[in-house]
């Protein structure tokens, strides 16, 4: 817990989270939480509640166990411990009281606003610091509504402001760039940028044009407004500009999205798909980064190193590297200290 001060601004750091361990029993409750949120399975309250009691909980967690206990380190879950040693650092570049907390699981958002509402009593602004690059309303949003929703219970005014997705800024692109850049080389045939997938119905719901995406010809190509919460436009976007960094051409690298779930129509072309047809077509060296993610977790370390290897060497591929997430790397520790420094005092404060 911080330690009470004077200061009338606090900051909070939410990552996704992760269950307190790999067994079925920790990893149901995670996966609760998780897919009954109204912005991940974004379906009326009922048939949301029938999906996950009916058709997930009884199976997924069993399966999803194995998979954490593959990647789980002797610390607990690579992402918490992860997000623990970023904050650990990044803390120490602010004069302001600050938390980490976890939009699910634990450390949770209420442990964290408690922490610093309790410590500083003359707290009156609350900076929010999602830690995603790009926006989505399964993750940016929702962090959004979980902690305005948790500071109505504390009975109190709090100024609240959240510093927008960083998928296109200066420095997080520096730093995701050089975070890539020793794991290309004249070895190296190809690089995949894997993206979380989202469903296509969740980039037409955050089109606040409602007459861009996915209505106009190459809708993420066009400037629009709604390009402020397209998650495929920001991607693309990043994709594009680290790779000009890098001085790759556009045939030496390629996106895809992983980690859907049921049958509804996802952003594509998938990883898995992509990743055996690339070996396919003759790569035998490929390099796969993770921008969606800045710190590595099951869908990096068990998704994409164990699963994502396995398919590219039955499919003829050779060597497969994971380029790690930005993690706690020092350069991007001070990359995001100025990305948060520069926006706090541009935002718009909302009052709570």
């Amino acid at each position: 817990m911080s330690e009470s001060s004077t200061s009338s601004t606090g900051i909070l750091f939410v990552n996704l989270g992760s269950p307190d361990s790999y067994k079925p029993w920790d990893v149901a409750r995670y996966l609760n939480e998780f897919l009954m949120d109204k912005y991940v399975i974004d379906v009326p309250y009922l048939l949301r509640l029938l999906i996950v009691k009916a058709f997930v909980l009884p199976f997924r967690p069993f399966k999803a166990s194995k998979a954490y206990e593959s990647i789980w380190w002797e610390e607990g879950s690579p992402l918490i411990e992860i997000s623990r040693r970023f904050f650990k650092k990044i803390k120490n570049s602010f004069d302001y009281p600050s938390e980490l907390a976890m939009r699910y699981g634990n450390p949770s958002i209420n442990y964290g606003l408690s922490n610093l509402l309790n410590a500083n009593p003359n707290l009156e602004n609350l900076v929010v610091v999602p830690l995603y690059p790009h926006f989505a309303m399964s993750t940016t949003q929702t962090v959004m509504d979980k902690v305005l929703d948790e500071l109505t219970k504390f009975n109190r005014k709090i100024n609240t402001s959240f510093v927008d997705p960083f998928y296109k800024h200066p420095k997080y692109i520096n730093a995701l760039a050089e975070s890539i850049q020793p794991y290309i080389s004249d070895n190296v045939d190809h690089l995949l940028f894997s993206y979380h997938g989202i469903p296509v119905r969740h980039v037409k719901k955050t089109d606040m044009t409602k007459k861009h995406c996915y209505q106009v010809e190459n809708c993420c190509d066009h400037p629009s407004q709604a390009h402020t919460t397209c998650y495929r436009h920001q991607v693309f976007e990043t994709t594009r500009l680290t790779c000009d960094q890098l001085n790759l051409k556009n045939a030496e690298y390629s996106v895809s999205f992983q980690s859907r779930l049921g049958k509804d129509p996802w952003l594509q072309p998938y990883t898995d798909v992509t990743i055996e047809d690339l070996a396919k077509k003759g790569v035998k060296h490929l390099a796969v980064a993770c921008p969606a993610f800045v710190a590595d977790c099951l869908e990096t370390l068990e998704e994409i190193q164990e699963e994502g290897e396995e398919i590219f060497q039955e499919a003829g591929g050779e060597t497969f590297t994971l380029i790690p997430c930005l993690n706690d790397q020092s350069h991007w520790i001070d990359a995001f200290a100025e990305i948060v420094s520069e926006t706090i005092p541009s935002h718009q404060v909302s009052t709570v």
